[in-house]
């Protein structure tokens, strides 16, 4: 990027945020990521105002939109000179400001109801989860291995897909520099959010998609993670192979799932598509990938196996040629 497209990206977003109400704005979004039926409650203003607000702003570049449905989420952006603009800015808002103040605390009691929201999907729904408890390794465990992989090369940006309640967020956040969550249940992306704001993770976020279809650029994810997904998907080798479109080169998808087993009722009771997968399946969907297979962990259970296999982007791809 240019000097002049930096300056463009400066110029553009001091005249985005030079009026109260966007100011206001953006401090709540850089605080949390909100709905514009969130900002409409703590701001009190008209639904037409405010969306005409947030669209100039993410038209600047200091708010980012991601849809999930017909809703849409804001937050400040994080990344390059907007997000440099909207830290400097955040950072000048007086404390002793009131209006910023009453948002903050309009904005906790948004966060605490959507914490008691989750809470009650998920004791309502926790049965599912409980079912499988005590047929395979201990949570701990496996949150245990998958941590130690990402933190073997700590550090860039990290995709989780099928990241239910965000559990593989929390645990990785210390290793990354930013990390997305991805899935296509909004009640769980609820949970994921409500648990993200309480731990006070702001380089996690989370996102309504497709994991057969990322709505990310090739190239942008230093690691992607897949924890006790695949078994869900009807066509496991184009998760990968789209798994792998957005990995850098170097860069590497971690895969936790169950090793082969005969607990039919798992597809049953609980729409599992695969009753697990074997070596030698793991290793065809990852050439066919195009990723090299590094040697797998395996967490002996009972009587389900966890199995965490590391596949990896060449740094250099080779054309295929024939003879």
């Amino acid at each position: 990027m240019t000097y002049d497209d930096d300056m463009n990206i400066l110029l553009a977003g001091l005249r985005a945020v030079a009026e109260p109400t966007r100011l206001r704005i953006l401090g709540l979004c850089a605080h949390a990521e909100l709905s514009v039926t969130e900002l409409l409650t703590i701001l009190g203003q008209s639904q037409p105002r405010v969306s005409r607000h947030l669209k100039l702003m993410v038209e600047a570049g200091v708010l980012e939109r991601n849809r999930e449905g017909a809703r849409a989420f804001y937050r400040a952006t994080e990344r390059g000179t907007g997000a440099r603009l909207v830290q400097a800015l955040v950072d000048l808002i007086p404390e002793r400001d009131g209006a910023a103040r009453d948002d903050l605390q309009r904005l906790d009691a948004i966060r605490e109801t959507r914490s008691q929201r989750s809470a009650t999907y998920f004791r309502e729904n926790a049965a599912h989860w409980q079912d499988l408890r005590g047929l395979y390794v201990d949570d701990e465990q496996i949150d245990a291995a998958l941590v130690a992989a990402v933190a073997e090369a700590p550090g860039g940006d990290l995709l989780d897909i099928g990241t239910g309640t965000g559990r593989v967020l929390e645990c990785v956040a210390a290793h990354v520099d930013q990390a997305i969550g991805i899935d296509t249940a909004r009640p769980m992306l609820e949970i994921a959010r409500a648990n993200l704001d309480a731990a006070g993770l702001r380089r996690c976020q989370v996102r309504l998609a497709d994991m057969y279809r990322l709505p990310f650029p090739a190239e942008r994810f230093d690691t992607v993670t897949m924890n006790m997904v695949l078994h869900y998907a009807e066509a496991p080798a184009e998760v990968l192979s789209e798994a792998a479109r957005v990995l850098k080169p170097g860069g590497r998808v971690l895969l936790v799932d169950f090793a082969p087993h005969e607990l039919e009722e798992l597809r049953e009771q609980h729409a599992h598509r695969w009753l697990g997968f074997s070596q030698a399946e793991i290793t065809r969907i990852v050439e066919r990938a195009g990723l090299e297979l590094e040697p797998v962990l395996t967490l002996e259970g009972t009587p389900l196996t966890v199995c965490l296999w590391c596949a990896r982007r060449p740094l250099v791809l080779f054309a295929a040629t024939g003879t």
